[in-house]
């Protein structure tokens, strides 16, 4: 899967530099055969499940200040459980958030469905009967509920690097809309699935 996230990146217009995040050697030798850059590995402490997005952005971004001098404006994200995500949404998100000089951040989004609209979604009582989620009234139909958005896995983050002491995304954060095809994030067995399968067909 990384293969397809590093050569949608090399090919993007808009990057300076793409940089792998790795604790695995032979995860590294791989990355740099496909053309990308890893200057060092990440530290075994930043390795495990509880490991946070953030760490790693601030990992890379000081041993990249520290060992080279390089410093960056923002850092943009790419997952690799994103593999549909393509070199255009690259380029547009960058465009998109370059517009705008007081955005803080960008995440990749996907309209949520109607049927999962918070005005649409239920719970229980404390008796068992659904009621709705919200306390406010619930339109009946679709045309009336305001557009809502969900992070599509995300798979794509930019953040300013003046914002990386406090998040991944946040502050005023721009949403980069994306369809439903390529907004897959692998999470399980089926999500492999499907994917090799969308893609299959993209050949």
């Amino acid at each position: 899967m990384i293969a397809w996230t590093i050569s949608a990146a090399l090919a993007a217009k808009s990057l300076d530099r793409v940089v792998v995040s790795t604790e695995d050697e032979e995860i590294a030798q791989i990355a740099r055969n496909l053309g990308a850059d890893v200057p060092f590995l990440r530290p075994g402490e930043l390795a495990d499940d509880e490991t946070t997005t953030l760490a790693v952005l601030r990992n890379v971004v000081h041993e990249l200040e520290v060992r080279e001098g390089y410093f960056c404006d923002a850092v943009m994200t790419l997952q690799p459980t994103s593999p549909m995500r393509k070199t255009a949404h690259i380029d547009e998100a960058v465009a998109l958030f370059s517009a705008d000089p007081q955005a803080d951040s960008l995440v990749s989004c996907i309209a949520v469905p109607h049927i999962y609209h918070p005005r649409s979604v239920m719970k229980r009582d404390d008796q068992g009967y659904l009621v709705p989620y919200l306390n406010d009234s619930q339109p009946t139909r679709r045309q009336d509920k305001e557009p809502v958005f969900a992070r599509n896995g995300a798979a794509i983050y930019i953040t300013r690097r003046i914002c990386l002491d406090n998040f991944v995304f946040g502050g005023r954060l721009l949403a980069y809309m994306m369809d439903e095809r390529c907004s897959i994030d692998i999470d399980t067995e089926i999500d492999f699935e499907r994917a090799e399968a969308l893609m299959a067909q993209s050949i």
